[in-house]
């Protein structure tokens, strides 16, 4: 019995196959009118399919990642960082070192690129498809510190340990309390060697005390996040401190100088 094109759309939509629903018949004409077997035309109309499910599933994975900006690592100036080479962001951003539960951290002065440098990262990881959070140091402790007084800091941890690289960003912010140290320490433990972390500060290790408080607490959250690391050390000036020197010199050389009163 012939099927009208709503009773084989009825079917395509209950299997869930909804591009094929949108496609199918625009597709078979244009088969129609190339010669296609129906095996031609069956395959170009899954491929369709399999491209569309791809790109709904990356579309979901930028949302969940929560990038604060949409930044791109092609726009990120390599040249002006020394000792940061081409070869070594392509290899982080091939993401190989997630599978080894490896960690990123990366130090330098405000503006030299480090937050740009995470969110592009993580916009290629969730491009490869994998599963990424982002978070400022600030907010992250703070939903810590709730969940800990809900009796759901296991709970939350559980729910970040589905995320493949938790992007920490800005750890030089400075923790009010003990409470604030112990449980952003708790949950870099937890990780530690399960899943990868990305953090990015503005002090260096030595610093790093005023943190967490005391040597011994400092001292073990370094190691466990040193020990399957790499270390990005972003020594350059500040881009936003040249850019805006850059435009205050390009506005001067544009000023017209007043003609001298007669």
């Amino acid at each position: 019995m012939l099927k009208t094109p709503q009773e084989t759309a009825s079917i395509l939509q209950s299997l869930n196959l909804s591009l094929f629903v949108r496609e199918y018949q625009s597709l078979a004409e244009k088969g129609e009118s190339a010669g296609w077997s129906h095996i031609q035309y069956l395959h170009e109309l899954a491929t369709l399919e399999q491209e569309y499910r791809q790109q709904r599933r990356v579309d979901r994975l930028l949302q969940m990642a929560k990038l604060p900006h949409d930044k791109h690592l092609k726009d990120f100036d390599v040249n002006r960082i020394p000792n940061l080479s081409f070869s070594l962001l392509e290899r982080l951003r091939a993401g190989h070192f997630i599978d080894q539960c490896q960690n990123i951290i990366a130090f330098g002065n405000p503006g030299t690129g480090k937050t740009h440098l995470s969110i592009a990262l993580a916009r290629e990881w969730c491009l490869m498809g994998r599963k990424i959070l982002y978070q400022t140091t600030a907010t992250l402790v703070q939903d810590l510190l709730i969940a800990k007084r809900d009796l759901k800091l296991k709970d939350m941890i559980k729910k970040l340990d589905k995320y493949e690289v938790l992007i920490i960003d800005d750890l030089s912010y400075i923790p009010f309390d003990r409470s604030e140290t112990d449980v952003l320490f708790t949950l870099l433990s937890e990780r530690y060697e399960r899943r990868s972390l990305m953090v990015t500060s503005n002090l260096p290790f030595s610093g790093w005390q005023q943190i967490f408080k005391d040597e011994m607490t400092t001292a073990a959250a370094i190691d466990r996040l040193v020990h399957h690391s790499v270390i990005l050390e972003l020594n350059a000036p500040s881009f936003r401190v040249e850019q805006a020197s850059h435009q205050k010199k390009s506005a001067e050389s544009n000023v017209v100088p007043k003609e001298k009163a007669a």
